[in-house]
């Protein structure tokens, strides 16, 4: 089959040639405009989520042989998680080749993150179906690479990463600011912000200061590189 313009030139950004066209298409149709000889991404979606989850667990096994499952927990979740998936279809525009109803275009569902992220998860089904595992693979690493440096970056030294994220780009380190504290004295919670001097920042509690700031540096350094 021929896919129409906004499809092809998606596919062309996605960087595979598809043997099988009707996969992509399949990938990228909403449940809106599904019908008996249409099939909705739903089925493509369930798979993707698993192709995904295992490259990203074989990757983070690879480049941190040492880990314990307990810290790679928390890295594959920040990976996989919808949000992650919605960002990274965003990185690449699949919102303008999504086949959805009239209804739902007109109330923004392009930018939606769960369509997003479900379709996303679908494409990565449809490349794994149409050329294998390799290739869903080589997709995966290719557009998730720099979340997975991050990830092990911040998982040994978040404040490190974030101040050599901000002076590679010229700015000065991060400011780390005391929001709040609460709770007793043997059993603290404080609430530090992570702040560039371009006024990005992001917030977290913990029950040390240092927990808080290297975990409020953690959190500002995925948003930074997942909008990079």
């Amino acid at each position: 089959m021929k896919l129409q313009p906004p499809q092809a030139e998606f596919a062309r950004r996605l960087g595979h040639d598809f043997t099988d066209a009707s996969l992509l298409e399949e990938a990228l149709t909403h449940a809106s405009h599904s019908g008996p000889v249409r099939r909705d991404n739903q089925r493509l979606e369930f798979l993707g989520d698993r192709v995904l989850g295992l490259v990203i667990a074989e990757a983070l096994l690879a480049d941190d042989p040492d880990a314990r499952e307990g810290d790679l927990a928390p890295r594959f979740n920040a990976l996989v998680r919808k949000e992650a998936c919605a960002e990274i279809a965003e990185a690449i525009d699949l919102g303008s080749a999504l086949i959805m109803g009239r209804s739902e275009r007109a109330t923004g569902g392009r930018r939606k993150q769960a369509l997003l992220a479900d379709a996303m998860e679908a494409v990565i089904a449809a490349v794994y179906l149409d050329a294998g595992f390799a290739a869903a693979q080589d997709l995966v690493l290719r557009l998730w690479a720099p979340r997975i440096r991050v990830a092990e970056a911040t998982a040994r030294d978040p404040k490190t990463a974030l101040q050599e994220w901000a002076q590679a780009r010229g700015l000065t380190p991060p400011d780390y600011v005391e929001e709040g504290r609460r709770g007793p004295d043997h059993a603290p919670q404080f609430t530090i912000s992570a702040v560039l001097s371009t006024g990005e920042r992001a917030t977290a509690t913990a029950n040390s200061k240092r927990a808080a700031q290297q975990a409020a540096a953690g959190a500002l350094l995925e948003r930074l590189e997942g909008h990079a």
